[in-house]
């Protein structure tokens, strides 16, 4: 499992409130930061996922996640800008909704999301670090995220709240009346919930590739350590039997 140094995790913090205050202003930046003033400590150490093969399963990747949506996303919207789309929303909403797509990961005002996993045989056989924390009252991560936004209050507006709450696309089932439409009236008129969508697929995958990289590097290099031990073992073993069954 990947682990980010104490300075790695200061400096992916110090990136995403920096993210903050480039973006908001006013009576909203103040009402954000006093809410990310509240989750500082459990998000700088939040993981992204529970188990090692998803995306950014380790202390921090929850930060790391955020930035590299808020990244894909941005560099999305220039490549469908430039392709001809319709882009009828701000960078402001399209950040708004990057940064707050997996809020609800966070848990709640008194919970943590996860949990460290502390069953041996799950962390062994089905790599999963971390489990959803059983105290927690059941929402989806969504609900979660418009939950805490609202308690704050931090308001949003309509393309704002689209592309938060459709960030996973059909993988969410409450999301198909959404995005198949039947009728040009029942149709997104926004491009904003598919540019967030693809940029949170973007972003998962790449980091599931960095893991497997790292995955498979770790692997060869126990897999050469064994086999020097066995080639060692083999050496040995014969060179007891060539000395004694003399």
């Amino acid at each position: 499992m990947k682990e980010l140094t104490p300075e790695q995790l200061q400096d992916n913090w110090k990136q995403f409130i920096q993210l903050l205050e480039d973006t908001f202003e006013g009576d909203r930046l103040s009402r954000l930061l006093k809410m990310y003033d509240h989750f500082e400590e459990r998000m700088m150490f939040a993981p992204a996922s529970g188990k090692e093969h998803y995306h950014n399963c380790h202390a921090g990747g929850y930060v790391e996640h955020v930035l590299h949506v808020t990244k894909c996303a941005k560099q999305l919207h220039k490549l469908w800008s430039q392709n001809g789309a319709t882009i009828n929303f701000t960078e402001e909403e399209l950040v708004f909704a990057a940064v707050h797509h997996d809020l609800g990961k966070l848990g709640d005002l008194a919970e943590d999301y996860y949990v460290p996993q502390d069953n041996d045989w799950w962390i062994k056989n089905r790599g999963e670090y971390y489990k959803h924390n059983p105290k927690l009252q059941y929402m989806t991560v969504t609900d979660r995220a418009l939950f805490l936004l609202q308690h704050y209050g931090v308001q949003m507006t309509e393309n704002e709240y689209l592309g938060l709450k459709l960030t996973d696309g059909l993988y969410e089932e409450a999301n198909k009346s959404y995005y198949i439409g039947y009728t040009p009236e029942r149709s997104l008129r926004t491009n904003i919930a598919y540019i967030l969508h693809q940029a949170d697929m973007m972003a998962t995958h790449i980091e599931y590739d960095q893991w497997k990289r790292g995955y498979e590097e770790v692997k060869a290099v126990k897999e050469e350590v064994k086999k020097e031990r066995q080639e060692k073992s083999k050496k040995a073993h014969d060179l007891f039997k060539e000395l004694f069954d003399e």
